[in-house]
């Protein structure tokens, strides 16, 4: 099994790609060890000393890690560990956990406008922060206020304000003319 890593745009987080598929579909966001033990193979990641957080995508895995370890001591343990498992034949997912399929439920007299900026963050932002190794999701809007969860190598990048600002939140606008701001919010 060869995995290739790649850099992010987070120096925090690397992403790992294993050579097949991870999930299905969906994403899962394990942001701390408690969380992971419903993932088999983010237990495992989270046993090497320094992980911070985990997050899968359809074929890819990112690492994120603290600052008081450097990446040449800790991405050989991490490569052993996404090995390991997949040798192991055990599932990626615990039988109970579940997989995050993305946007927050949005009811109301915005549902039209809500559906349009899902949409676009389907078509034009999230195939592109997948890329990096995370994902952006819609988690509410209010009064022109778009609320989006940060997840993977997004979460803590030095460079997701810039990202969320210059090009989410004009993409939002120009396309949306009710769009007058967008927000990150933490779940």
């Amino acid at each position: 099994m060869f995995i290739q890593t790649e850099s992010t745009p987070n120096p925090a987080t690397l992403k790992f790609l294993p050579g097949q598929t991870v999930l299905d579909a969906g994403t899962a966001d394990f942001p701390s060890a408690e969380a992971a033990e419903k993932s088999p193979l983010a237990a495992r990641i989270f046993a090497v000393d320094g992980v911070t957080g985990v997050f899968f995508g359809n074929d890819f895995v990112t690492v994120t890690k603290s600052d008081a370890v450097a990446w040449d001591h800790i991405k050989p343990a991490i490569l052993g560990a996404v090995m390991e498992h997949y040798q192991s034949g055990q599932p990626v997912m615990g039988a109970d956990a579940q997989t995050a399929s993305g946007h927050a439920d949005h009811s109301g007299e915005d549902s039209e406008i809500v559906n349009q900026i899902k949409a676009l963050l389907d078509s034009r932002v999230r195939p592109a922060v997948a890329q990096d190794g995370g994902d952006i999701t819609f988690h509410g809007f209010d009064r022109g206020v778009v609320y989006l969860h940060m997840q993977g190598a997004c979460a803590g990048c030095p460079s997701s304000t810039l990202t969320l600002k210059m090009g989410i939140e004009n993409l939002l606008r120009h396309y949306i003319p009710e769009v007058t701001e967008v927000r990150p919010v933490a779940v």
